[in-house]
Order: C-alpha cells, then structure tokens, then sequence
C-alpha cells in the first residue's frame, strides 16, 4: 500500500488498520514459525504497512 492512500484516511480508521496489521504479522510469525509460510517476504511487507500507517498517525497529529 502506498502513503498517499493513506494519508487521507481518519485517525480512527489508521487505528484500526494498525490492529488488524498487527493481527495479520502475528499470523504470519505464527506460520513462519511452523514451517507453513511460503512468501517470507510477508513479514517485511507487514512491518512496512505499519510503519506507514503509524507515520500517517502522527502527520494526522501534527
């Protein structure tokens, strides 16, 4: 996903995201661990959606 999709999306939206992102990187630690995730490249791609998503909270702050 990129920031300018995100930008404009309301504080209680991002939050929202944020805990259904945070959800979906514990599932996939969870298959990682196990053995049963085949795209490990998910993780990184999860941690990065975060990051945006919280960033965009800040900027929504400022």
């Amino acid at each position: 996903m990129k920031f300018a999709d995100i930008k404009n999306l309301k504080a209680e939206e991002l939050r929202k995201q944020v805990t259904e992102l945070r959800n979906q990187l514990f599932e996939a630690k969870m298959k990682q661990s196990l053995g049963q995730l085949n795209n490990t490249d998910q993780i990184r791609q999860i941690r990065r959606d975060i990051a945006r998503y919280k960033t965009a909270m800040t900027m929504a702050k400022a």
